[in-house]
């Protein structure tokens, strides 16, 4: 059950984000306002019906190492074709046609004429949901403002729409500035979210948390949500997403990240994470089961720090595509750990050593499509 909303501010929030998609020539399809919705969000692990993908194509996300990142890219979406649909926005013309080549041949793969600024698609992306007899799809449509204003984001911020409509699935817009990586679920009534990446000035300056919390809720017919804080990653410029941190494998049980050496910068901040999370409990009343997943130990390139974890891992059907950064102690045991847990899948190891110089991996750059029934 949802309270009664006692907050009018969304009313007053600036529709810029939707006139200009309008602008565009977006059109929208089955269309709705925010408001409680009548479709939830399931987590991951359920089956899904496609894959969500964008192809890379800008150059300052990865300076001065972009050739290595397309067949990184290609490698994964061949993978993922194997068990399921794979959606690839193209981009602009010039990235639409390298594309075109490289995944020639490529079955079960549709690659759509969508321009974008960039990759991260989790996060500009829509949030699926299902409604409530599983038999239709909608797609939760947060403004999206590139992390606070930190890059240009006028393609990417009307991608959300664009894919709504390819999918002629109804879409529930929402006021609230959000990313998809900065949320994670159980399934079942429970998430996990961090205040740094939600709570701010930077993303919902007229907000309070009672009416953020209200409208996650309607959103995605949440019943709690726990504000994981204290966590962050060097180098990580989402303000600590959460699928960095921390990641549901079932409910109840979590995997967290921790420092693998003591020296590590961010021990002390991961540390109070896993305090917090050992104090909290799930929609269910049950406390959460905490396997600790080291991160490899700290890396710049360029003098950069990146924030290289584990839990930015993929659950697709019947696999599991896990990053791995070169450190063979680590990376050993990153699959060790995962491969105990995800006992019914296949894990699937993928060089994300160059990939993450854009500061991100691949669970930020991939959406799930849950199937209908």
């Amino acid at each position: 059950m949802q309270p009664n909303n006692p907050f009018d501010k969304r009313d007053l929030m600036s529709d810029a984000g939707e006139s200009n998609a309008m602008e565009s020539g977006v059109v929208q399809v089955g269309s709705s306002e925010a408001g409680s919705s009548s479709f939830r969000w399931v987590a991951e692990w359920v089956r899904h019906d496609a894959t969500w993908i964008s192809w890379p194509h800008n150059l300052a996300t990865w300076p001065n190492r972009f050739e290595k990142i397309p067949e990184i890219f290609e490698r994964k979406i061949r993978t993922l074709a194997e068990v399921e649909h794979v959606h690839v926005l193209g981009g602009p013309p010039s990235a639409f046609e390298v594309a075109s080549k490289m995944l020639r041949g490529c079955e079960n793969v549709t690659l759509h004429r969508i321009t974008t600024n960039d990759v991260w698609v989790r996060d500009f992306g829509p949030t699926f949901v299902l409604s409530q007899d599983g038999s239709r799809i909608a797609g939760v449509d947060w403004r999206f403002n590139a992390w606070g204003g930190k890059y240009p984001h006028e393609h990417d911020s009307a991608v959300a729409i664009r894919i709504c409509n390819a999918l002629n699935c109804e879409r529930i817009s929402s006021k609230l500035t959000c990313e998809g990586g900065g949320l994670e679920t159980d399934g079942e009534g429970t998430l996990l979210a961090t205040s740094s990446s939600i709570v701010t000035a930077s993303r919902n300056p007229c907000w309070t948390r009672e009416e953020i919390e209200f409208e996650l809720k309607s959103m995605l017919q949440l019943e709690k949500i726990l504000w994981i804080d204290g966590g962050e990653l060097s180098g990580d410029d989402t303000d600590s997403h959460i699928d960095q941190l921390v990641r549901f494998i079932r409910p109840g049980l979590v995997v967290a990240a921790v420092a693998s050496t003591e020296d590590d910068a961010d021990s002390a901040a991961l540390q109070r994470q896993l305090r917090c999370l050992s104090q909290v409990q799930d929609a269910r009343g049950r406390s959460l089961d905490i396997v600790k997943l080291p991160t490899p130990p700290p890396r710049f390139i360029e003098t950069k720090p990146v924030p290289e974890s584990y839990c930015n891992f993929y659950i697709a059907n019947e696999i599991v595509l896990v990053p791995q950064f070169g450190y063979r102690a680590t990376d050993d045991q990153a699959m060790s750990i995962l491969g105990d847990l995800f006992f019914d899948r296949q894990l699937v190891p993928l060089d994300a050593s160059n990939l993450i110089w854009g500061l991100g991996a691949f669970h930020c750059a991939t959406q799930q499509q849950p199937a209908v029934s």
